[in-house]
């Protein structure tokens, strides 16, 4: 007699649709280090407010499209004639702020990178303060006084949730060990 295999079990919020599965047991919470994924996953979660994750995760590749693999320095000079182009994308959250923030953001990111060294140790360095809640308003009101958009303290406390600077897996969650996570291609 052979034992059955216990179901995996993942948080909750990761059981909606396989799109949501696939991110969170290959992604969500992997500590994240590069640049143009780090500048991808503040500008997705700002793309996300007042939507679901799921919205946005479908049109994810449409958005790597529309901005060049999140390069950083092709989108600080993206132009106004672009984002008008941009928002006539069917594939892309065609909403003309969030859009725009994500150029405006680009350009902080990088007036970040030069003072810090990287926009990887700004944000990191904020890994070590306080109670991660605190951390999210306290790098929320540092970005925002940058100049970055779409970083409200929800915004960025999903965005430290998703790069592994928190660590919010159910205690149950067979992916809580960043040691058992799976990356893509891994």
């Amino acid at each position: 007699m052979t034992a059955k295999a216990k179901p995996l079990v993942r948080c909750p919020w990761a059981t909606s649709s396989p799109l949501e599965q696939a991110y969170h047991d290959d992604e969500w919470g992997i500590p994240e280090h590069g640049e143009n994924a780090l500048f991808e996953c503040i500008s997705l979660e700002g793309a996300q407010a007042g939507l679901s994750w799921d919205t946005v995760l479908r049109k994810r590749e449409n958005y790597r499209k529309a901005f060049a693999g999140f390069d950083l320095a092709r989108v600080a000079r993206f132009t106004p004639a672009r984002i008008d182009k941009l928002v006539l994308d069917p594939g892309l959250i065609r909403h003309r702020g969030k859009l725009e923030s994500v150029v405006s953001n680009a350009k902080a990111i990088l007036a970040i990178a030069k003072e810090f060294g990287s926009f990887d140790a700004y944000v990191w360095g904020f890994a070590r303060t306080e109670a991660p809640k605190l951390r999210a308003e306290a790098l929320s009101k540092d970005m925002r006084k940058r100049g970055l958009r779409f970083v409200g303290p929800t915004i960025v406390y999903a965005f430290m949730q998703a790069v592994g600077i928190v660590n919010d897996h159910i205690a149950t969650c067979a992916f809580r060990d960043p040691a058992r996570a799976r990356r893509k291609g891994a």
